[in-house]
């Protein structure tokens, strides 16, 4: 960097740094739960993604708010793409 554009950046403070900076809203994710019918929107937080070598051993899963229930779905290419650009931390699973 040149040495005027150090300069200004060194007396710039953090919050003229990240001024006009909105937060960012977290990723949510609807989905249903089979057991008790109910709907509801989780948080990425909330559901785990598991990656497998073919489509019969990747699923997403989660625990249904609503009735407890362990809830695991399928996941195909577009649901993966989703949940991991969305943060839903993914596991993946290696064949021996």
């Amino acid at each position: 960097m040149s040495e005027s554009v150090m300069s200004g950046v060194q007396g710039m403070s953090v919050a003229a740094a990240f001024a006009g900076m909105r937060s960012v809203a977290p990723t949510l994710f609807r989905a249903g739960c089979p057991d008790c019918r109910g709907r509801f929107e989780l948080a990425a937080s909330a559901l785990r993604l598991a990656i497998g070598g073919s489509s019969r051993t990747t699923f997403y899963s989660f625990t249904c708010p609503e009735c407890g229930s362990a809830v695991r779905k399928p996941a195909g290419e577009r649901v993966v793409e989703l949940l991991t650009g969305g943060g839903v931390r993914t596991l993946r699973l290696h064949t021996p």
